[in-house]
């Protein structure tokens, strides 16, 4: 890949042999979801139990450090979830980043049919939040606010309380494709 230097501007870049180094936004959105793609992310499966009934949905979305005072984060949900408005109606909401070893729970909770948590273990906490077994950092976390944004809704969190579990990698999502953290050499 190569860099462009703002201050030499475009003549750099013709020198490397780049004669556009921006494409207008295409219209299809799977081309903006895959040029998005090419960021990676953790990923955050957001449960609670809504009236005995555990709950949940998968956000690459997820952000933390938004504030330390008080302890902020946000996720961006789409504004065609069937389940983002029943698990907004959670006191609580346990937010689990999910382990290196996750990637079919990550798609089992992604999935639109069947029981989403069958076979995940999980815990639960008294204000009602599910917490997946096997994460690196869990979060109790209530709603702020919901701003809408686009197709999506920008969901503010601020954290009640949290778990970290420092022997416990990060699954990556990256380009389609769920992978390992790896240190760089």
């Amino acid at each position: 890949m190569t860099l462009i230097d703002i201050n030499t501007g475009l003549a750099s870049a013709a020198a490397a042999g780049i004669t556009r180094p921006l494409d207008p936004i295409a219209s299809d959105p799977a081309e903006i979801r895959a040029a998005f793609g090419r960021f990676p992310s953790g990923i955050a499966a957001l449960c609670a139990d809504i009236d005995g009934v555990p709950t949940g949905l998968v956000a690459t979305s997820f952000s933390v450090g938004v504030s330390y005072d008080p302890p902020l984060v946000l996720f961006s949900v789409q504004n065609s979830s069937t389940t983002w408005p029943v698990l907004r109606e959670a006191g609580r909401i346990g937010v689990s980043i999910l382990g290196s070893e996750h990637a079919a729970i990550a798609m089992q909770l992604a999935s639109r049919k069947g029981d989403r948590f069958a076979g995940i273990e999980t815990m639960g906490s008294d204000d009602g939040a599910i917490f997946i077994h096997g994460s690196p950092l869990w979060m109790e976390c209530e709603i702020v606010s919901e701003t809408p944004a686009g197709d999506h809704k920008i969901v503010l969190l601020e954290v009640k309380a949290l778990r970290v579990e420092d022997q416990t990698e990060p699954l990556i999502y990256h380009s389609a494709a769920f992978r390992n953290l790896a240190a760089a050499s």
